[in-house]
């Protein structure tokens, strides 16, 4: 058998040569689990209002890792103690962050498998491969938890300034083209130190901090939370809500076996065991459009019409409000498109709803960036924002703004 060479290099656009640091690296990412995320869009339906945003989770997960593998060389040049089965656990949990999400990444959350987030699913996944590759992710997998006892892994994983954030903000201002939110990721990795097993960022990395967090806050209002992609997800959301009606009721529909699969079944983390899990890993965003394709032929009404909505990006108009929507608002373009189309109340709510979104660039609450002083001394952010003169307190605020989706037909 031809042995496979396990040292190679990806060209990627943003960090230019990243190189595989191990072999059970190198066999993870051959894994189908993982070159599934070659077909998971990493910003779901961003790409109808940012073509260029159809980069996918593969690409973000390479990069967090490229990532890591600064951050572990960056820490043990500070004095920082990993050792190598640690620099594995790392570099692994950081891979497979992802490894959960399914078609078109967060727009497809808690549709396809009820009240079960990515993060549950990519452990399901760590777990699974946990047993292939002889409890060689063990670590990795408490790492990834949180649970592992030196804080700071896990907070390289999983913080507000983790490897997760500093590559997904720089990768999708370069795919999207909007350059407020391009991050020096590098930079703020240089800054970054371990006191007490916390990870903490030195206080000249202040101002790296600061632009992060408003970068963020921009990327969040100007792309991820752009009412078109907005609305895109939304449809996406109720075709499938009216896809499962459908078949509860005994309508045969075209779709992938993976798809039907989670379209007839109620799927929960409770029933989620082994072989839904390989159901789930054959789901990818091709099967979704493959279906909306068909579906758009359907002689169901509301199938067909949110089908083509979506395949020709002929959206329903969405408005923001600073204050919740009035029902008497609500209930009249409901009545309106009912009448205009003679369709039941009930199927006009697939067309005419309301929601909220919020935004939050720094979460005080949920845990502290920790500042190292000069004096050796460590305190939260917030305490140090005002001598630099940065306004974390505006960061902090959470806005909430409250929308309505509406057919353009009705006024």
């Amino acid at each position: 058998m031809k042995k496979s060479n396990k040292l190679k290099i990806f060209n990627d656009p943003i960090y230019g040569f990243i190189t595989i640091p191990n072999s059970l690296i190198f066999d993870l990412i051959e894994h189908p689990y993982f070159q599934r995320l070659r077909r998971i869009s990493q910003m779901g339906l961003s790409y109808m209002v940012y073509p260029g945003a159809h980069h996918t989770r593969f690409h973000h997960a390479l990069g967090s890792m490229h990532l890591m593998q600064k951050a572990v060389n960056v820490l043990r040049f500070k004095g920082v103690e990993i050792n190598s089965k640690e620099e594995k656990a790392l570099y692994t949990a950081i891979l497979l962050h992802d490894i959960g999400h399914g078609p078109f990444s967060h727009a497809m959350e808690h549709s396809i498998v009820k009240n079960v987030s990515h993060e549950q699913i990519s452990l399901k996944f760590m777990q699974s491969l946990d047993e292939n590759f002889n409890g060689n992710l063990t670590m990795a997998i408490q790492i990834f938890q949180g649970v592992y006892p030196r804080r700071f892994m896990c907070q390289l994983i999983s913080s507000q300034i983790d490897m997760d954030r500093s590559d997904y903000l720089k990768r999708d201002s370069f795919y999207t083209g909007v350059s407020e939110g391009n991050v020096n990721s590098e930079r703020l990795i240089t800054m970054l130190n371990v006191r007490n097993d916390e990870l903490v960022v030195e206080e000249k990395g202040i101002y790296s901090i600061e632009k992060f967090l408003v970068a963020r806050r921009f990327m969040y209002w100007q792309v991820y939370l752009h009412k078109t992609s907005l609305v895109a997800e939304q449809l996406i959301v109720k075709v499938l809500k009216r896809a499962k009606d459908l078949i509860s009721n005994n309508t045969k529909l075209p779709a992938s076996s993976a798809l039907t699969y989670f379209l007839e079944n109620t799927i929960t983390l409770e029933n989620f065991d082994e072989s839904k899990l390989e159901l789930f890993a054959r789901l990818d965003d091709y099967d979704l459009i493959m279906a909306l394709k068909q579906w758009q032929n359907h002689d169901d009404f509301v199938l067909c019409t949110l089908s083509k909505m979506i395949i020709n990006r002929d959206l329903l108009k969405i408005k923001f409000k600073s204050k919740p929507i009035k029902k008497e608002s609500l209930d009249s373009k409901l009545k309106a498109f009912q009448k205009l189309n003679n369709l039941t109340l009930e199927e006009s709510e697939f067309f005419v709803f309301e929601g909220n979104i919020s935004n939050q660039a720094y979460q005080h609450r949920k845990e502290e960036i920790m500042i190292l002083k000069k004096s050796g001394k460590v305190v939260p952010i917030n305490k140090v924002s005002e001598q630099f003169d940065f306004n974390i307190s505006s960061l902090s605020k959470e806005t909430v703004k409250y929308y309505i989706c509406y057919p353009k037909e009705i006024h």
